[in-house]
């Protein structure tokens, strides 16, 4: 998931702080400290991210595009300059143009917002903009919400004191309202320091940059993974009360599966799995010295060395052409595969599926899979020739069987004209007749077109008076039944509008 930092360069940025020792910094110098830590941190744990930095004023700047370089994003930090006043609209709107242009719409991303909280005054301030938000015309619509999705995450390099004072704090989360409410506000506890500031970016990171790390277990066989990105709850809609619902961090393979027999399923997301070895006293973020980093090469050197299981597994699934299910929760499964992204580099990925204990339905439940071994015969066949999938369901599906329908006049014209043909021929014909019957009868009521039923009610009454005198008796005896129980039908009377309910011909002394 892509970041894009943008940084408030404004003249309240240039504020003077007074630290311990008497040293005097500005507001904007305890923030590029706070960004410095976020971008060694994701440095060392978000190596595949991609992160622009944006510094912005009345007028907005692209200082970085889109990189994975952190020396690049940490020297342009070093070299910003003070501008004039704040404009938070203006900002957000470069932020929409840079991502679209590098994304697109489809693409989440999130949005770091470092400010001292200041709205900026008269025209294009925070305040103005919320305050016209309902008067404007398309041509100038506030950016937010963002066409694509968006967390935004706005630290102020301020306490909640000095927010609350004025209104500051109610525009800023109005503006994360706005946004979506994916996201948080973050402030300053205590005085404005070096430490604070570093405990608010700390806070930052343990929500939205910590690592996933999770142990992959497969019978006897375990491997230390990194997925990434981080996976997202997932909120199931269903339940009365819904709870998010989490990835576990033990991920147990329950089997092995065919790549053609699970082919192309729906996913929620998709996410790499990176072997990883474990160095606890390696995990404080930023509290390596330059020693330190110079060892950590040798270090993975010599995991690179040692055997791993999802080695073994990437490889595995890449040469027998299957992909491997995994457990994530309660009911909740994915995928493990490999993925290609060139001729000779292939990554191990992780497909989670919608949660439930039938994601793929062509595979029936999970739970219910097992072994070829425990079956009486392989379901494969002996040469590999079929396949026990895709299951065939219990229930015929809707829109495999024949279905009425009338978009245009004609399709109901040709309907009812059927019927009166099959009228004219009866006796002979009193099985297809009653069978067209029934069929236009269960199609009026589905769609609640009780008026049709009357209408060819009174349809075959006319057909009964035009009989000819050489007619046979049974026509005007079942024709006078089939309008009868259509006009019943078309009172919507439970009795005879029941749609399981089929007309049966009249018997009479003419029938055999």
């Amino acid at each position: 998931m892509p970041t894009v930092v943008l940084m408030d360069v404004s003249l309240s940025m240039t504020r003077p702080v007074s630290l311990e020792g008497n040293e005097d910094f500005q507001r904007k110098n305890l923030a590029v400290h706070g960004l410095n830590m976020l971008f060694e941190h994701m440095a060392s744990n978000y190596r595949l991210e991609f992160t622009a930095l944006m510094a912005f004023s009345s007028l907005w700047e692209l200082l970085v595009p889109f990189t994975r370089d952190y020396n690049a994003l940490q020297e342009a930090l070093s070299n910003l300059d003070d501008y004039d006043k704040t404009c938070v609209e203006s900002a957000l709107q470069g932020v929409n143009s840079v991502v679209q242009q590098e994304w697109g719409n489809a693409c989440p991303c999130q949005v770091v917002l470092v400010t001292d909280g200041s709205l900026g005054i008269g025209k294009g301030s925070l305040r103005h903009s919320l305050q016209t938000l309902n008067h404007r015309g398309d041509a100038k619509k506030f950016p937010l919400p963002f066409p694509f999705p968006t967390k935004l995450y706005i630290m102020c390099v301020a306490n909640a004191e000095e927010l609350q004072m004025s209104d500051t704090m109610n525009n800023l989360e109005e503006l994360l309202r706005l946004s979506g409410g994916d996201g948080q506000i973050f402030t300053v506890d205590g005085a404005l320091c070096m430490k604070s500031v570093q405990a608010m970016f700390g806070r930052l990171i343990d929500h939205a940059y910590s690592p996933f790390h999770a142990v992959l277990h497969c019978g006897n066989l375990s491997s230390d993974v990194q997925v990434f990105p981080r996976p997202e709850p997932v909120i199931i809609d269903e339940e009365v009360e819904p709870i998010p619902q989490s990835v576990n961090a033990d991920l147990k393979i329950v089997g092995f599966i065919e790549i053609t027999d699970i082919c192309s399923p729906p996913v929620i997301s998709r996410h790499l799995v990176l072997p990883i070895a474990v160095n606890k006293e390696m995990d404080d973020v930023g509290a390596g010295t330059t020693e330190e980093l110079e060892e950590e090469p040798s270090a993975s050197q010599m995991a690179g060395k040692s055997p791993n299981f999802c080695v073994l597994l990437h490889g595995s699934l890449k040469v027998e052409g299957m992909v491997a299910l995994v457990q994530l929760g309660a009911e909740w499964y994915g995928m493990l595969y490999s993925q290609a992204d060139s001729k000779k580099k292939s990554n191990l990925m992780m497909s989670i599926f919608e949660p439930g204990s039938e994601p793929l339905p062509w595979l029936g439940k999970i739970s219910h899979l097992g072994p070829i071994s425990e079956a009486t015969e392989n379901p494969y066949g002996e040469d590999d020739n079929k396949s026990p999938f895709p299951l065939q369901p219990q229930v015929k599906r809707s829109y495999a069987q024949t279905v009425t329908v009338w978009i245009k006049a004609s399709g109901l014209q040709t309907d009812v004209q059927k019927i009166l043909r099959n009228a004219r021929k009866l006796p002979e014909k009193t099985q297809t007749f009653y069978k067209e019957l029934n069929r236009l009868r269960k199609a009026a009521l589905a769609f609640g077109f009780w008026e049709l039923l009357k209408g060819v009610a009174d349809l075959l009454e006319r057909e009964c008076t035009l009989l000819p005198d050489s007619a046979h008796p049974d026509a005007a005896f079942q024709l006078s039944h089939a309008a009868q129980q259509l006009k019943l039908a078309s009172t919507g009377d439970s009795q005879y509008a029941a749609f399981d309910h089929n007309i049966v011909p009249m018997h009479t002394d003419f029938s055999s």
